[in-house]
């Protein structure tokens, strides 16, 4: 870990941190621009932060929320990756009754008649 007023480069930070499998999956993401860095928007990788800056990402589809908690040395394991940052992303909304999560598939004929006896009065 390090002191408070040193810096890392953000795309090495987020590999570190496993929120991508490679560094140029990382730097992609940056230079999308769809990332925010303390509420400004970041398209450049070498961007320097440090602790206690916070960090806006979509992942999927809802937005993801951490606050740097400590900068690292190396890609180490998820637990000590997750100890670099304090997530405070908003829980996901309740689903609606009656809908399937995407990418579950078909459903069942139980699901269906479900559904069914959901949807009609």
């Amino acid at each position: 870990m390090s002191e408070p007023g040193e810096a890392l480069r953000l795309d090495k930070w987020l590999w570190y941190a496993r929120f991508y499998k490679t560094r140029s999956l990382a730097t992609k993401l940056v230079r999308g621009g769809r990332l925010r860095l303390n509420k400004q928007a970041i398209d450049k990788p070498h961007a320097q932060v440090r602790i206690g800056d916070v960090l806006t990402s979509p992942q999927g589809h809802r937005v993801r929320v951490v606050k740097i908690a400590a900068l690292a040395s190396r890609r180490g394991p998820a637990p000590e990756a997750q100890a670099l940052y304090d997530d405070l992303s908003p829980p996901p909304a309740p689903r609606a009754p009656g809908r399937r999560a995407p990418g579950t598939g078909r459903p069942t004929k139980r699901e269906r008649r479900e559904l069914e006896s959901f949807r009609e009065p």
